[in-house]
């Protein structure tokens, strides 16, 4: 099996007995019932489990090979509708070359300084390894997020997916994540098989679980995992966590900032979105035989919606998998290593994708990454993002996370690390900005005009309201104001 692990790590496997349990699980799956039926969630599942034993077949004999490979020329050109359909279908690739590696070294070199100037007052996690650094805004990290080839490659994966309600969503925006420098001979349990982007909340928001409809209906083949107007307003932070992301990543993503194979603390994959997701969230609904030898045979599973279990979810936590709790996606043969990686390259994943990181790290040197997604424009990543902007100019922690304050670090540059010009600059949330304060300079003396309110109030309450709406309901406020105004 190329690319799958020699030695299953010591990672936990989720049971009843460790389960989080609460009464009101068992509404979600209820609700879910009485909307799409048992007869329709049976289909499903007894359909997923089939097309799972051709799915693992495949990876378990083709490892890490079935993981498309391109390079950035192949971006810069424009794809070609085989390699976009490629892409969308595997829901994981690696793009080669995406900045040129003696640009990166040196990045690398910088951020290594930056480190060791502030370490002190530098955080990471987990607690036991913290080789993820509590770090947002270092020079390294900005350039890796603004660089123009990194905007054109977000922006390209963006448009993977689609829209009919938003115009601009493919424009990228750069949202804020941490870096990670692990050092080797030294093991890291902390990220096992999961899955990204809510846990419970895939069936606890009804927008959400919309998202999947036709896996609940019983035709998990016409599943569009790319439709972003089934998604963007879910609410995949629905449950307070720190592992929740408040913004819908189209693709996640590692930005290479050193040389690392298969055994040197790299990525491990589950290459397959669609039929895996799938599975994830029809098998709650199943309680498997009493009888060991009948695992694997789905028609022995029987249908349970009594159950408050959701195997291998907490409300505050990425969504986990294991063997035992997860038994036909053959975890132990389908989680395989990404190719290797030269400073430079990328990897990508769908929001949806399975994926965990190697616990050894065997290798000679730091394995380093900064954690650079491809971000939608959308009303809710938007809102986000007009919030982060304060963040990035007061130097502390994006909402998401936590840490502290970088602005009176060693080497804290600021915006002045923003490369692609008004490209990086609009990605990181200014155009935002400055269309909200042009709307409240234009709408607040009108306002005042026939309320009577000071100005300043009203500046406050303007202020407050837009940053809550979306770039094209701003643009169309402001084309209305001008015609009303020219009239």
């Amino acid at each position: 099996m190329p690319g799958a692990l020699k030695v299953w790590p010591s990672w936990p496997e989720f049971t009843l007995k460790t389960a989080e349990l609460d009464p009101s699980y068992r509404g979600y799956k209820k609700a879910i019932e009485a909307e799409y039926g048992a007869e329709a969630l049976t289909a499903s599942w007894l359909a997923v489990c089939k097309k799972l034993e051709t799915v693992t077949d495949e990876i378990a004999d083709k490892g890490t090979s079935v993981i498309p490979v391109l390079d950035f020329a192949e971006v810069k050109e424009g794809l070609s509708e085989q390699r976009k359909s490629e892409m969308r279908d595997r829901g994981c690739f690696v793009v080669r070359g995406v900045i040129d590696k003696e640009v990166v070294d040196g990045w690398f070199g910088d951020l290594k300084q930056y480190v060791a100037d502030n370490r002190a007052d530098i955080g990471g996690w987990p607690k036991e390894t913290p080789f993820v650094l509590r770090l947002f805004w270092s020079p390294t990290q900005i350039k890796a997020r603004s660089h123009p080839h990194s905007l054109l490659l977000q922006r390209t994966l963006n448009s993977l997916w689609h829209s009919n309600t938003l115009p601009s969503f493919a424009q990228p925006l750069s949202y804020a994540d941490a870096v990670r420098i692990r050092p080797p001979k030294i093991p890291f349990f902390g990220l096992g098989p999961h899955i990204d982007a809510g846990s419970l909340s895939r069936w606890a928001d009804p927008t959400y679980r919309k998202a999947y409809a036709a896996i609940f209906e019983g035709r998990p083949h016409e599943h569009d995992a790319y439709d972003l107007d089934a998604r963007f307003e879910a609410k995949q932070a629905l449950f307070e966590g720190s592992a929740h992301s408040s913004v819908l990543r189209a693709f996640q993503g590692w930005t290479a900032l050193t040389d690392a194979g298969p055994g040197e603390g790299s990525l491990l994959l589950y290459p397959d979105l669609k039929t895996v997701i799938a599975y994830l969230l029809l098998r709650p609904f199943f309680k498997e035989p009493e009888n060991k030898a009948d695992v694997m045979d789905p028609t022995k599973w029987t249908f349970d919606t009594d159950s408050d279990w959701f195997p291998g979810t907490w409300q505050a936590d990425s969504q986990n998998l294991s063997e035992s709790s997860h038994p036909h996606l053959r975890l132990r043969e389908c989680m395989v290593n990404i190719p290797a990686m030269r400073a430079g390259d990328s990897i990508w994943w769908h929001a949806d994708m399975c994926h965990a990181v190697e616990v050894e790290h065997m290798g000679e040197g730091d394995s380093s990454v900064a954690y650079v997604a491809a971000t939608p424009s959308t009303p809710e990543n938007e809102r986000y993002m007009r919030a982060q902007l304060q963040d990035f100019l007061k130097g502390v922690a994006p909402g998401d996370y936590s840490g502290k304050g970088e602005l009176g670090f060693k080497g804290w540059v600021g915006d002045a690390a923003i490369l692609a010009g008004e490209e990086g600059r609009r990605a990181a949330g200014f155009e935002l900005r400055s269309m909200t304060l042009t709307m409240v300079s234009m709408l607040a003396p009108e306002l005042g005009y026939y309320t009577g309110f000071r100005l300043g109030f009203l500046s406050h309450v303007l202020n407050n309201i837009l940053e809550r709406i979306s770039v094209h309901a701003m643009q169309a406020i402001l084309r209305h104001f001008a015609s009303v105004r020219q009239n």
